[in-house]
């Protein structure tokens, strides 16, 4: 790479960076999540903006073929959010939450998903296929794309209301990380199918075993096996560079991945996961340090280049993204108001609950990215996914916002079992 091709590429990597900072922290003032505003600074400077501009877009395109650079930093910034976010998955969970939990996991995310999948014969149409997917591989992610619930994307709109002390928080991000870590596992299987147009029984047998053995061993041995190597008295790396060796880890596990040729979007969460393992203490002062690096620049990037992936022009199918929208948004609500009424919540609980986890945000973005680099979906789909997402997100954070301006609970005090749920309470985080 020339000096003026790689002066270029950092160019547009600046771009990207600034404008994602500018608009992210506009959305922010407005009450919406931050994610919103990085993948719009990602379309503004794509075709359906600044591309429309002939200059311009000559120099952006001139940018854009240097695409190593930009491809090694999407990717670091999509496993560095799945690292952080799969570091975040610990002590969720009490034994009031348990049932509670187990309601809206089984119900709210179980209906949506077998919906996907039970009604995918009539719904996917050539459209909706990228060049490597098959009908089972994009049956997965469509059930996939019904059920998803953000994790980071849901922790930034509760920190932002300062509501994330809360049971109620504590609710949603404990079927939002069971759940995800499921879907994580579906979607991994639809990855593995990519791209076979006949299934070759004995190489897909392999590969799909690889594949769900590596999650096994990454929620159950491995995290044992690292916490022992932590606490190791020869792991001098551990002690004198905690944050270079969690960073090792992670590159650890995108390794082996690889080798076994399981998506390291996947690997990235399991390292983060294990990192942690019950003891976040030991590492929080390095995850600090890593999440305020990568969420001053890689994950802003990130979106940014998820936002200018979208083709706004000739990637857009109106009647796919009103359709799919609509649909999957009325399933998710229903069930997880079904979910939570068994759970013994009424009245505004369920709305609250309902709308709440129906925020795709960060893993649906994910997902629709993993997807389409995959060649599962087509462009059309990619950007319905984005969108929804984006909608999806934007709705939860403007209706909390509501609740709580107008000092109603979020969980009944019947409901919340303590005093974290009552309308003074969210009055005043409010």
């Amino acid at each position: 790479m020339s000096n003026a091709d790689l002066t270029s590429a950092l160019f547009l990597l600046l771009l990207l960076v600034g404008l994602a900072q500018l608009l992210g922290w506009l959305f922010v003032k407005m009450r919406q999540p931050k994610v919103v505003g990085e993948i719009l600074a990602g379309v503004v400077l794509g075709n359906a903006v600044v591309g429309r501009w002939p200059l311009a877009a000559h120099f952006i395109d001139h940018a854009r073929k240097q695409g190593d650079v930009q491809d090694f930093v999407y990717w670091l910034g999509l496993l560095l959010l799945m690292f952080l976010a799969g570091a975040e998955t610990q002590q969720l969970f009490t034994r009031e939450d348990r049932r509670s939990v187990s309601w809206l996991v089984i119900v709210g995310t179980g209906i949506p998903f077998i919906a996907g999948l039970a009604l995918a014969p009539w719904l996917i149409r050539p459209s909706l296929a990228g060049p490597a997917g098959n009908r089972i591989s994009l049956t997965i992610v469509l059930a996939v794309g019904v059920a998803v619930t953000s994790v980071p994307v849901v922790s930034k709109i509760f920190a932002d209301l300062k509501i994330l002390h809360t049971r109620f928080a504590r609710l949603v991000l404990g079927v939002a990380v069971i759940e995800d870590i499921v879907l994580w596992l579906a979607l991994a299987v639809a990855t593995a199918m990519a791209g076979k147009a006949v299934l070759h029984p004995r190489a897909m047998t392999e590969h799909l075993l690889a594949t769900v053995a590596f999650f096994v061993l990454g929620l159950t041995l491995l995290p044992r096996a690292i916490k022992r190597l932590n606490k190791a008295r020869f792991n001098v790396f551990a002690r004198y560079s905690p944050t270079g060796y969690a960073i090792a880890i992670l590159l650890a596990y995108c390794a082996a991945a690889g080798a076994l040729d399981v998506s390291l979007v996947f690997a990235a969460f399991l390292a983060g996961f294990a990192v942690v393992h019950r003891k976040r203490r030991l590492f929080a002062e390095s995850l600090d340090a890593i999440g305020k690096v990568s969420f001053a620049f890689f994950v802003p990037v990130y979106f940014a280049i998820v936002g200018l992936k979208l083709d706004l022009v000739r990637g857009v199918s109106l009647w796919m993204m009103v359709a799919f929208i609509a649909g999957t948004c009325a399933v998710k609500i229903l069930s997880v108001a079904l979910a939570a009424r068994f759970a013994g919540f009424r009245g505004l609980d369920l709305l609250n609950l309902a709308i709440t986890t129906n925020a795709r945000g960060g893993p649906g973005i994910v997902l629709a990215s993993v997807a389409l680099d995959a060649g599962i979906i087509s462009s059309k789909f990619y950007t319905t996914l984005v969108v929804a997402a984006v909608l999806t997100s934007q709705v939860a954070g403007a209706w909390l916002e509501y609740v709580l301006r107008r000092g109603w609970p979020l969980l009944a005090p019947s409901a919340s079992g303590d005093a974290t749920g009552t309308a003074p309470e969210n009055a005043a985080a409010a």
